[in-house]
């Protein structure tokens, strides 16, 4: 039955055109970026290996490492190109929809991006509460992006999903199309997977 609820919720979600339409004023504010083909990031990791650890600072104000997880949570690290883009806009958000999936599953998501804090500040202000961290990968530019391998020649990251077990292990890993959304099934999925 949950799932089902789940699945109707999801539906609902993808196929709104305008889910995330939260004011004229902000869907002005959303810079389109025109196509974003893959570039030229080269994996650095790969499923069953160690997640390479970081110490980024969050919009809350906390620094949050991935080893603070460890022994505790499975975590979920959302890496996005850019504040105030389309898909990115849309893709965070998605996340409230599934955030009992997460609870369910034991799971912390830390949402990441190359941008600076008072950016990242402002944008996730637009798009209203996100129950999770967003974390700025912006000095040393990029460092955390670079030891997943998804970062981009131009700076920013690629649309990527790594899945971590409570033991530090990656266990899924999608550099996706950077101009659409990672499906949210295949994240359940995934989740589902560690218990």
């Amino acid at each position: 039955m949950k799932k089902y609820l789940f699945f109707a919720a999801l539906s609902v979600f993808l196929f709104t055109a305008n889910a995330f339409a939260l004011s004229d004023a902000y869907n002005n504010n959303v810079y389109n970026t025109g196509d974003l083909k893959p570039l030229d990031s080269v994996l650095q990791v790969k499923v069953g290996q160690q997640a390479p650890d970081f110490k980024l600072r969050a919009v809350s104000g906390r620094i949050i490492s991935l080893r603070d997880f460890r022994g505790k949570k499975n975590v979920v690290l959302s890496f996005v190109p850019a504040a105030w883009t389309p898909v990115c806009s849309d893709q965070w958000p998605g996340y409230n929809i599934v955030q009992d999936v997460f609870d369910q599953h034991n799971a912390v998501l830390l949402g990441i991006t190359t941008d600076n804090i008072p950016t990242l500040f402002s944008w996730t202000n637009q798009m209203g509460k996100l129950w999770f961290e967003v974390l700025s990968d912006f000095w040393p530019h990029g460092a955390a992006a670079s030891r997943f391998g998804v970062l981009r020649s131009d700076g920013t990251a690629e649309r990527a999903i790594f899945v971590i077990d409570k033991k530090g292990i990656i266990r899924y890993i999608d550099v996706h199309d950077i101009n659409r959304r990672p499906p949210l099934e295949a994240l359940v999925k995934e989740l589902e997977k560690l218990q």
